[in-house]
């Protein structure tokens, strides 16, 4: 196994965002689309935030991912209630580019997070979730 490896052989750089105007129902399609569980919230160039899958259904009444059309008229109507900004993680912890995966495994087990934004200087670079780092784990094996 590469001790020294860096976060960017692993992480994904196409990434997917959202900004303060969209809407927590915009949000849920995108997850639905891309099959994500992560989205970056940018104003600008400046990441200020992100958006799990997760914190969405903690504030829905029904599962987001419901067959059930009665439970997407609810999920809406909780949705349009709230803002983008006021669901959103924004006290990030952030990793740069450099950072290896090791460096990343820890903070990703330590702190029970399930994604790291990674950073090259000011701007966002990629994501790296836990996803990538157990398909890289699985590759050394």
């Amino acid at each position: 196994m590469k001790k020294r490896e860096a976060v960017n052989k692993i992480m994904s750089t196409d990434l997917i965002t959202i900004n303060l105007s969209n809407t927590l129902v915009d949000a849920e399609k995108l997850f639905k689309e891309n099959s994500i569980r992560h989205i970056p919230v940018v104003s600008g160039d400046n990441l200020i935030g992100i958006l799990s899958l997760t914190d969405l259904m903690r504030i829905s009444f029904v599962d987001a991912y419901s067959e059930d059309n009665g439970g997407a008229a609810v999920d809406t109507a909780v949705y349009n209630m709230l803002t983008v900004e006021q669901v959103m993680v924004k006290n990030l912890v952030k990793v740069e580019v450099g950072t290896t995966i090791k460096e990343v495994a820890e903070i990703l087990s330590e702190n029970e997070f399930h994604a790291l934004p990674v950073m090259d200087g000011d701007k966002i670079a990629g994501i790296v979730t836990t996803t990538d780092l157990l398909r890289y784990l699985l590759e050394q094996y």
